[in-house]
């Protein structure tokens, strides 16, 4: 009984040593892989490079705003030009946004405007809405000025309207499109535009049409009441531009000019023949120029 036993451990014994041999070669031995999630096999996996979250190149564009969008004045008074839109329009003058970044055949398939002569920012909301219908992955964002262009200061839009106004109007965008491209204009410098257009006398007649009459109305005054109605407008315009940055700033796929539009000093060339307070071709060529900028930049 003794032998058999000591054969049977013996045997058993040779037989675990060949087990665990085999086993050691699978795991670690000859040309076999080690196990999954090895640092040996991490470090030999070449990492994805991450996507980044911003663009420089989107394949279709829509625009909500207001009129400078629909390019009011450009053309002939009182009327939207949408062709020389800074963001969606055909006019070779003006090389707009949307021709920049697909070219001309992409941009008459591919690009949307859906801003609205008048328009405030508690009607963005509704054109984020159609703009999302399109699926664009880039919406262009130019809305502010009749906030401030109202029949007197104390009807301008209060900022904290104004601000909740934009984050309801991101918020529809981002319920149908979380991945669309925002970019934002700041609203132009108001007061400059007064100051350039009150040299132009038939600017003034049409200025008298109701055209902005918080900062535009008795445009040759420069008595104590009307300088501080003017000052009153210009410090909400930068205050709107602040509440846009702060809001665009918690979106990480919402970029700000950083003021560009409203620091551009336009001059008499750059505002409309017809009224002397909307850009003109020559100022929507700018205001793409400063978008196309911002869109492109390597970080923003």
């Amino acid at each position: 009984m003794r032998k058999t036993g000591h054969r049977s451990r013996a045997v058993l014994a040779v037989l675990s040593a060949a087990v665990l041999g085999l086993a050691g070669c699978d795991a670690v031995g000859g040309n076999s892989p080690g196990p999954s999630g090895t640092d040996a096999q991490r470090e030999k996996q070449p990492r994805p490079k991450p996507t980044p979250l911003w663009d420089r190149s989107p394949e279709s564009v829509a625009a909500v705003g207001d009129s400078i969008t629909r390019g009011f004045d450009a053309c002939s008074v009182l009327a939207d030009c949408p062709e020389v839109s800074w963001a969606t329009g055909s006019s070779q003058e003006v090389d707009s946004l949307a021709v920049r970044l697909l070219g001309e055949t992409k941009a008459a398939e591919r690009s949307w405007n859906y801003a609205v002569t008048g328009a405030r920012m508690t009607d963005l909301a509704g054109q984020m809405a159609q703009a999302a219908t399109r699926k664009p992955e880039l919406v262009t964002v130019m809305a502010g000025a009749n906030d401030a262009c109202r029949d007197s200061t104390e009807a301008m839009t209060p900022v904290a309207d104004f601000r909740a106004q934009f984050e309801e109007a991101l918020r529809t965008l981002r319920g149908a499109l979380p991945k669309a491209q925002v970019y934002v204009a700041s609203v132009p410098d108001l007061k400059r535009l007064w100051s350039q257009g009150r040299t132009n006398e038939l600017g003034k007649q049409v200025w008298k049409l109701g055209i902005c009459p918080s900062m535009l109305e008795d445009a040759d005054s420069l008595d104590a009441a009307d300088a501080l109605r003017r000052e009153t407008v210009q410090k909400r315009v930068e205050e709107y531009n602040k509440a846009l940055k702060e809001v665009c700033a918690k979106d990480r796929r919402c970029r700000f000019d950083g003021g560009a539009v409203y620091a551009y000093r336009f001059g008499t060339d750059q505002l409309s023949r017809w009224d002397w307070f909307h850009p003109s071709v020559n100022g929507q060529a700018r205001l793409a120029e400063i978008a196309y900028r911002t869109v492109t930049a390597k970080s923003p």
